[in-house]
């Protein structure tokens, strides 16, 4: 590995299945990135995973822990919200059938968030559900 590209990092963490993960998940991010100088955005990154928090605590049932995972890559970061529901989250990866949400409503804009403003994004199937996750490109070129 070139000696401008920092290694690869990551971080494990279980989240209380209610909505006082939301904002543990957001400083964990934003704490985590800065403390290790991460080449990605940081303010997309921790509203992005505040959008994949609240969806799991929100869209399942479980009283089981969720889970953030963040990833250092040295093309970015990437980061994933584990939970324990296996059916995917609609209008991820492609708009729901009926166009983009409404302005108007309260809910329904964070999908479009993650797949606007993330480079990736996608889910998959794990051993207890699944995992939701977007990337986000390094801010610095890579040599």
């Amino acid at each position: 590995m070139p000696p401008d590209v920092p290694p690869s990092a990551s971080w494990r963490i279980a989240l209380p299945h209610s909505t006082a993960a939301v904002p543990i998940a957001r400083a964990l991010i934003r704490t985590a990135l800065a403390d290790i100088d991460a080449p990605a955005d940081t303010d997309t990154a921790e509203l992005l995973t505040a959008e994949l928090v609240a969806n799991a605590v929100e869209h399942t049932r479980s009283d089981e822990p969720i889970e953030l995972v963040v990833e250092l890559l040295p093309t970015g970061c990437q980061v994933e919200v584990h939970d324990r529901d296996p059916a995917p989250p609609g209008g991820l990866s492609f708009p729901r059938p009926g166009g983009e949400p409404d302005p108007w409503q309260e809910h329904g804009r964070g999908l479009l968030l993650i797949r606007t403003l993330s480079s990736s994004c996608g889910h998959r199937t794990t051993e207890h559900g699944k995992a939701v996750w977007f990337t986000l490109p390094s801010l610095t070129p890579q040599s």
